[in-house]
């Protein structure tokens, strides 16, 4: 039966961050948490934990295949038939969250000193974590095309990957422009890296979020020279809508850099609790069919977003991404100070500050549109009222 992604769900009595970090009048359109209910299986999973009543420690300790063998096969199986990617159970960890598992791959370089290099405009985080191990952050700024899409900018991300150069951060899709990067992007990135012994490290927790015309390639996946140099990191928790379950995955094929990564993680990252683990198997092994029924909902909730900014939004435009459920809307035309604190304080509508991702993002906000389609045109309709008053 199909899901109802329609229906209006109440969170304001919630724990949510993201209903409960305004006031009560504002629309949340901001952190990328979809506002629809996750899928059956799933919550059929977490209800036969919760019936059983007892919540001790989960396997997992290490977060490796040893602990959680079936687990770790799911994860095999997924990326056997999603990618045609082939990796081995010992090559799966699983860690409470991306932001903090990339964390760790920067304290695992701490020893080492030297620069982590990102690709602004980029997820806030990764513009933070290399400086929460000590390194410094140097900058390969993604080149916006006059269409409004980006590429890379391959002298500044040449300029960037310094003699010092210990790892790239590379956030493929994309987050926030919504690029999904082709293979023979991602063979010149990984060239570049591997040329000067630069690990890769590969944000992908957006790659189950991708719409009709585009492909998703994890890097590691192109060759086995790549996968020895490269640490992927993908999770459930965008593409089910399990955020607050806090359950990740990671793959590194390399041994020898897989327990430099394990020690490095000791004492820092606990294991997976015991609902994120029933939420992330649930989900890879039974929620497809939900997905696939999202994926054509959120591409539409993507083109009506698009039309609306396109005629009905003056000063304001925007790409179509071609992955995520984030629209990255350009509003520089609109000669707003601060489009961010514009829309909230006169349309009610909270996006994310296009500031926060760093270079290249002034003047930019972010939408998510993961929301039922009546939520979505209510707050296009309130941004454009708020443009439109003398």
């Amino acid at each position: 039966m199909p899901d109802n992604f329609d229906q209006l769900i109440d969170r304001r009595g919630t724990e949510s961050f993201k209903w409960r970090m305004y006031p009560e009048d504002v629309l949340p359109l901001w952190v990328a948490d979809m506002d629809f209910m996750s899928p059956e299986p799933v919550r059929r999973a977490l209800r036969a934990v919760i019936d059983h009543g007892v919540f001790g420690y989960p396997r997992g300790l290490h977060g490796d295949a040893t602990d959680l063998p079936e687990y770790a096969q799911t994860i095999v199986g997924r990326l056997r038939d999603r990618y045609a990617w082939h990796v081995e159970p010992q090559d799966v960890i699983f860690l409470p969250g991306v932001v903090v598992g990339l964390s760790a791959m920067c304290n695992m370089l701490r020893a080492q000193g030297g620069s982590i290099a990102v690709q602004p405009p980029v997820y806030t985080p990764i513009l933070d974590v290399p400086q929460t191990a000590g390194l410094t952050r140097t900058e390969a700024l993604l080149a916006r095309q006059p269409d409004g899409t980006y590429a890379v900018d391959w002298d500044q991300l040449e300029a960037a990957l310094q003699p010092d150069t210990r790892a790239f951060i590379l956030c493929n899709p994309h987050n926030p422009v919504g690029r999904v990067f082709r293979r023979d992007e991602l063979e010149r990135l990984a060239e570049l890296c591997l040329s000067r012994n630069v690990l890769i490290g590969s944000d992908e927790i957006h790659s189950d979020l991708i719409y009709r015309g585009q492909q998703h390639i994890p890097i590691a996946s192109l060759d086995s020279e790549i996968a020895q140099h490269t640490i992927t990191f993908f999770a459930p928790s965008k593409t089910f809508n399990l955020p607050g379950l806090q359950a990740s995955v990671l793959i590194i094929q390399n041994a020898e850099l897989r327990q430099r990564y394990q020690t490095a993680r000791q004492m820092m990252l606990p294991w997976v609790n015991v609902l994120g683990l029933t939420a992330m198997q649930a989900a890879y092994r039974d929620g497809q069919e939900w997905l696939d029924q999202l994926l054509v909902y959120l591409e539409a909730n993507r083109d009506f977003v698009h039309d609306f900014v396109a005629n009905e939004l003056p000063g304001l435009s925007m790409a179509k991404p071609e992955g995520t459920y984030l629209a990255w809307i350009d509003c520089r035309g609109a000669n707003l100070e601060n489009p961010y604190e514009f829309f909230l304080n006169k349309a009610k509508v909270a996006l994310s500050n296009g500031a926060a991702y760093g270079t290249g993002g002034q003047g930019f906000v972010r939408l998510n549109f993961g929301c039922p389609r009546s939520t979505v045109e209510e707050a296009l309709w309130r941004m454009k009222k708020a443009l439109l008053l003398p």
